[in-house]
């Protein structure tokens, strides 16, 4: 990378995540839908996933989750001057989730909006943050990925619903002004994408201006996996290009928790070894948006991920969309 004299980067100091009360076993679903806990861990690795309950939202999920990485920070929230939620469930159709975020903290003044890019929306967000840092419109952040998306499935669908969970994870930027040097600390460099040809793919049957109605996921699985393993292979290798990395650098991989086959077969076609990937599929299931924070936040609490850490973010979600940010922490 070749930066001026001081570079104004933005790093992230602080994460948090946070689920719903309710853990269902794979075991519980089968009770309800037509399939079985074999069925299920054989196809997707997932054997847990957590429901929310009355009065939990994407919006309170978020807050807790945004909370803990404030704590984990050291940060007040009225430092927070921006706001940046990705979701593709929120509270309401408008305003902002992120604005009611804002509120439950207290936090009276700042720049507070939704990103919507379904899985990949906590990489949108977080460029978008990183971006808003870098060019002096903020110094503190709050980047969140948080879905209810078991409000959005059809129940009877064995082939969706078994797939899915709710949670939320955030992580706290903070302005990094420093000079270049052989190991620069926070995001080194963001990469994303979008083929909207590929629609039908995986999508929700509803909206405001079609339907007037929420609608249900529905997915044509063989072809998301094919797309996926591709595109997620790809990006991987043009972030670490932006940033003069290899993957020999690469300490740690948090990749959107979709489907431990389509964690596995990425790893194989990068050459990286599965014990460098962070996995939290099996106990948490597909939780979109919120995937990525989430599993970073659990791999950073359990002493997996560390300062000093090289770590890569990459995601791929509905629309297509899809991306990876390189991350020193």
């Amino acid at each position: 990378m070749t930066d001026g004299p001081s570079v104004r980067r933005a790093r992230i100091a602080g994460s948090g995540s946070a689920l719903p009360v309710r853990r269902v076993s794979n075991a519980e679903l089968a009770e309800t839908v037509d399939t079985s806990d074999e069925w299920i861990v054989e196809r997707t690795g997932i054997r847990f996933r957590h429901i929310a309950g009355e009065g939990e939202t994407t919006a309170t999920l978020a807050t807790d989750a945004a909370r803990r990485a404030l704590e984990a920070a050291g940060i007040a929230a009225d430092q927070v001057d921006l706001i940046v939620l990705a979701t593709a469930t929120p509270d309401q159709t408008f305003p902002a989730t992120a604005t009611k975020v804002q509120a439950a903290l207290g936090v009276t003044d700042c720049i507070a909006f939704d990103v919507q890019a379904v899985c990949s929306g906590f990489l949108y967000a977080l460029s978008v943050a990183d971006s808003m840092i870098r060019g002096g419109s903020a110094k503190t952040a709050l980047v969140i990925g948080a879905e209810t998306f078991s409000r959005i499935l059809d129940w009877e669908d064995r082939g969706t619903c078994v797939l899915f969970g709710d949670g939320a994870g955030a992580v706290v930027l903070a302005v990094e002004d420093a000079q270049p040097s052989a190991q620069p600390r926070g995001i080194l460099s963001v990469s994303l994408h979008a083929d909207g040809r590929h629609n039908g793919l995986l999508y929700v049957d509803g909206g405001p201006s079609t339907t007037g109605t929420v609608g249900k996921l529905r997915m044509k699985g063989p072809e998301v996996f094919k797309h996926a393993v591709t595109n997620l292979a790809s990006v991987m290798h043009e972030v670490l290009d932006r940033a003069g990395l290899e993957i020999a650098d690469v300490d740690w991989i948090v990749p959107h928790q979709a489907n431990r086959r389509i964690l596995d077969a990425t790893a194989r076609k990068l050459g990286l070894a599965k014990e460098r990937v962070i996995v939290t599929v099996d106990i948490h299931a597909n939780t979109s948006a919120a995937s990525v924070p989430l599993a970073f936040d659990v791999a950073v609490r359990d002493g997996r991920i560390k300062p000093g850490d090289l770590v890569v973010f990459e995601a791929m979600g509905g629309g297509f969309t899809w991306g990876a940010a390189a991350i020193r922490l």
